[in-house]
């Protein structure tokens, strides 16, 4: 698989994960709130889950921009838009983990981590360009 296959990928399922959280958040806050790992910070703020709710789908927008696109300068800004994001989150987190228990608290570490650890990785590629200088059919056959 070439560097672009996997760099259009990357961007895609953190596209995917900020529509899917988004639109959760924006549409049904409520059901959002009793997750485990967000309701144990009360209290419940409708206005400030529908307002992240809706940032994420921004995010989302610009996320999948980057894919359609695949342009080196939307890329890379949408990947540290990410980061920016992820970054604060994970910090957020690991100064509340304490009504979690062990385990909770290592599998949303892990979660957290990795939605710092893919776009990281993503901009590596991104980066260094080569994955914009590939050919668009690079790792499929040519019929």
């Amino acid at each position: 698989m070439s560097r672009r296959t996997w760099l259009r990928a990357g961007l895609g399922m953190l596209a995917g994960a900020q529509v899917v959280l988004g639109l959760w958040i924006l549409l049904l806050p409520e059901l959002f709130w009793k997750w485990p790992w967000v309701s144990h910070l009360p209290p419940y703020n409708e206005h400030l889950l529908r307002d992240f709710g809706g940032a994420s789908v921004a995010l989302a927008v610009v996320l999948c921009s980057a894919v359609a696109a695949l342009e080196r300068r939307l890329v890379i800004t949408a990947l540290v838009a990410y980061l920016v994001s992820s970054v604060a989150h994970l910090l957020f987190h690991t100064q509340h983990l304490e009504p979690l228990s062990a385990a909770s608290g290592a599998g949303f570490m892990t979660l957290l981590g990795v939605a710092v650890l893919l776009p990281t990785a993503l901009l590596w590629p991104a980066a260094d360009g080569a994955a914009f200088r590939e050919p668009e059919s690079a790792g499929r056959p040519v019929l």
